[in-house]
């Protein structure tokens, strides 16, 4: 009896402006493989195909990568500390339908303490190794514990701890491998211990939620910090005097920073000098959506979404975001007036880069999964494709 499969053939994706780590191809076709894959990337299509070759017209329209959201907590009602299987798949499709391809599941606050982190932290493990619908779990990312609660936001401080090897094993256990990013505040007492710990065990540590002076986040980077959250917000800000975390992040080649590029959290201004300091391979945009990311304004919860912003319920302090990456990518072009192709790695390779999966996502290339977006001239989000399988396309284009 002869084995049925139901693998999909090859595609060629032709006639697309087709934007790879090289630069864009005007005219230009993708071979995605049986595997998800993509297998050659060519100005002009091969003589002879394989038997049962599928071929795909773009007519012009534009192939980018997907977006990677390394820091994106729900969205649509679903929410990452639910601790369940279907709310990170909801929220995988949701974020697929904005452009996301992959993602770091990222946990905190939710009045959980360590039980909850615990909870949320196998749920999303297994989800990772289960696979979702949408956009891929490609880890987690860690919010806290060990944040200052000087620099809370909308933590409440019964959510925050001072750094504790024990528990960081616990939660490192519990995420089965999955632990790709962590936030800390190292200027907490053992702080600087924490970091040589997470990053011998091969963790990308941030610094957020962080009142440090400059000198203590220079010799955190020291120690093995490489990248900021949410960079503006949630740290000490620069002055002349004291440059702290947001003038370290500016000036400390090795900091990456990350950038919720809504124009709300941080001035439109200050994102087009943000580039223009750091350049495009050192900002990491994200959109840390919360789970009343996509709904309309009303109470959600301790958050209240007013036109479009999130606020904690009875005050002004920001509670995550509504972004998505698309609306953020179309958001940097405006404000930084740059080309696609400048702005397109701060949204896909550089946050790939920091979440220890750019080896396979983030770009357009021959080997790596076959991710990407299929655009229209406004830029409007025609199609998501996750390693090769379409996971959303938008019916009204």
């Amino acid at each position: 009896m002869s084995e049925v499969t139901n693998a999909r053939p090859a595609t060629w994706y032709v006639d697309g402006t087709v934007f790879t780590e090289e630069g864009k191809i005007e005219g230009g076709h993708v071979l995605v493989l049986p595997d998800g894959t993509i297998g050659a990337i060519a100005a002009e299509l091969p003589q002879a195909m394989e038997e049962n070759t599928r071929i795909i017209p773009l007519n012009g329209d534009l192939i980018i990568p997907g977006f990677v959201d390394v820091h994106v907590h729900g969205g649509n009602g679903f929410a990452v500390m639910e601790g369940t299987y279907e709310h990170l798949d909801g929220m995988s499709r949701f974020h697929a339908s904005r452009g996301t391809t992959a993602f770091l599941a990222t946990t905190g606050g939710a009045g959980t303490g360590e039980e909850g982190n615990i909870a949320a932290l196998k749920a999303a493990a297994q989800a990772a190794e289960q696979g979702l619908s949408g956009a891929a779990l490609a880890g987690i990312h860690m919010e806290g514990p060990f944040l200052n609660e000087k620099r809370k936001g909308a933590f409440k401080v019964h959510e925050l701890r001072t750094p504790d090897l024990g528990e960081m094993g616990r939660y490192i256990a519990a995420a089965g491998g999955h632990l790709k990013l962590i936030t800390v505040a190292p200027e907490l007492s053992g702080g600087m211990e924490l970091v040589r710990f997470l990053q011998e065990r091969g963790v990308t540590v941030s610094i957020g939620h962080s009142d440090a002076t400059f000198a203590e986040v220079s010799e955190a980077v020291r120690n093995g910090v490489t990248h900021t959250t949410h960079h503006f917000n949630g740290m000490r800000p620069l002055h002349h005097r004291e440059p702290g975390v947001a003038g370290a992040g500016l000036i400390l080649s090795e900091l990456t920073t990350e950038l919720i590029a809504d124009g709300v959290h941080v001035h439109p201004a200050l994102v087009k000098m943000l580039y223009e300091v750091k350049g495009e391979m050192n900002v990491c945009v994200v959109t840390d959506a919360v789970h009343c990311t996509g709904l309309p304004d009303g109470l959600y919860g301790r958050q209240r979404v007013s036109q479009g912003t999130i606020y904690l319920d009875g005050t002004e302090t920001l509670a995550g975001s509504s972004l998505t990456m698309i609306q953020a990518f179309r958001n940097v072009l405006e404000y930084t007036g740059l080309p696609i192709e400048k702005v397109l790695p701060s949204l896909t390779l550089v946050p790939a880069r920091q979440g220890g999966m750019d080896s396979r996502k983030g770009s357009i290339a021959v080997g790596k999964d076959a991710d990407f977006l299929i655009l229209d001239s406004e830029l409007s989000l025609k199609a998501t494709y996750v390693q090769g399988k379409e996971v959303y396309r938008n019916e009204l284009i």
